[in-house]
């Protein structure tokens, strides 16, 4: 359930930090996950053009099935110069230096991966390109919806060991 409010919350930062509507503006989302699968289809609701990150045939062919574009996340250095806007839900370091070199100018970077992130903590960015570490998002931008998930979980996992 915390899915909705991060997704929500990673498109709030991107309208508030961006000058240009979501509408028709090329955005990538890396990682194909609970966060990155619905936050891609909300982007897509807005207009956006949205390309998804993943690894797996399945994977792809579940984004290509959605209308939306795939690429692969172990191969990202040759589209990034494509997209202004870049959200990353994956925890390993999938941007590097060699990766933040190939934004475009004042791309902006919304990191909504759990520590460590998905950038390598020694790459700087460049050229303008800003990066936002965005955590926790759930309890910032909702947190009756985020208290109600954490209790709903504990009392099913409760449930489950018959304690309840």
């Amino acid at each position: 359930m915390n899915a909705v409010p991060t997704a929500e919350g990673a498109i709030q930062i991107a309208m508030e930090q961006t000058d240009v509507t979501l509408h028709g503006l090329p955005v990538l989302v890396i990682g194909h996950g609970r966060i990155g699968s619905l936050l891609a289809r909300r982007l897509a609701a807005l207009g956006a053009k949205v390309t998804v990150s993943a690894r797996s045939c399945r994977d792809f062919a579940l984004i290509e099935s959605e209308g939306l574009s795939a690429a692969d996340t172990r191969q990202l250095a040759p589209v990034l110069h494509d997209f202004p806007l870049v959200f990353n839900t994956v925890p390993a370091a999938v941007l590097g230096a060699a990766e933040l070199a190939r934004l475009p100018d004042k791309a902006l970077v919304i990191d909504l991966a759990s520590q460590p992130g998905g950038l390598d903590p020694s790459a700087e960015p460049l050229r303008g390109v800003r990066v936002i570490h965005a955590l926790s998002l759930p309890g910032k931008v909702a947190p009756v919806t985020a208290s109600v998930a954490v209790r709903d979980t504990v009392y099913a996992i409760l449930g489950e060991e018959g304690i309840l």
